[in-house]
């Protein structure tokens, strides 16, 4: 889909032990793999991508409508209409009972907010670059090239599943850190810090209830968890390759 942590210190002592226990054990063959062994960063991406339901079912969709409720954990709630389109153009509209609507757009040029309380606004720097990664149609299919740097951070448990975890840096932004099932090979935790008007603002992620549409796996419950509060967002429809003008993802004129 937030960011920070550093366990290269135990991942070294588990080397050092282990290459200790090999001196009195059978080494494996040239070239062999021990049983259980950490798998690479590109057969966690690969397998994430299959999870998903593979490069060719992923391309067959260039545009999505979702639509969905939200629950915030200071007694708001409100509904999300959300609007994708290949290869990088996003719209989110939020409305919120007794606030009004919160609109998020980018065109693949421009990245812009709207809110009742400050306003229209155009991103720039961080912000702007994080939003770029956001609104990437087919992220999963290019993540290697949108994060140059990515590493095993070992394995976490996140509530009772295991997952792998990869620290993710992309060539703009902080570095995010990815939860992968080990069992399913779905994304379903991100740690991030996201640039806001009043600085970064640490998110943690969870991606759940993953349902299958037109052969595309998608998370039907999203909960961001921030400092203050908590969003849960859940989808109750989702239309692929609808038809979206361009002009739709455009920053609104301020008349």
């Amino acid at each position: 889909m937030k960011r920070t942590l550093t366990i290269l210190l135990l991942i070294l002592v588990a080397a050092v032990t282990g290459a200790a226990q090999q001196s009195k054990e059978a080494k494996p063959a040239d070239g062999a793999k021990p049983a259980g062994a950490t798998p690479s960063v590109d057969q966690i991406i690969d397998k994430y991508v299959q999870a998903l339901g593979g490069k060719a079912a992923m391309e067959k969709i260039t545009s999505r409508n979702t639509k969905g409720t939200l629950d915030i954990s200071i007694g708001a709630s409100g509904t999300a209409d959300i609007y994708e389109k290949a290869p990088n153009k996003s719209l989110t509209l939020i409305d919120i009972a007794g606030f009004g609507v919160v609109r998020e757009g980018y065109n693949g040029t421009v990245a812009w907010s709207d809110n009742p309380q400050a306003g229209m606004r155009e991103k720039s720097g961080v912000e702007l670059a994080d939003t770029k990664l956001d609104s990437e149609f087919h992220k999963p299919l290019k993540l290697k090239a949108l994060y140059p740097k990515m590493e095993i951070q070992g394995k976490q448990k996140v509530g009772e599943r295991e997952a792998y975890v990869i620290m993710a840096t992309p060539a703009a932004g902080s570095p995010e850190k990815w939860y992968f099932d080990a069992q399913s090979g779905l994304l379903i935790r991100t740690d991030s810090e996201r640039e806001t008007p009043d600085g970064k603002i640490p998110v943690e992620g969870y991606l759940e209830d993953y349902k299958e549409i037109d052969g595309v796996k998608l998370p039907f419950t999203v909960r961001q968890v921030l400092p203050a509060f908590s969003i849960t967002i859940k989808v109750s429809e989702v239309k692929h390759n609808v038809p979206i003008e361009d002009s739709k993802f455009d920053k609104p004129s301020t008349q």
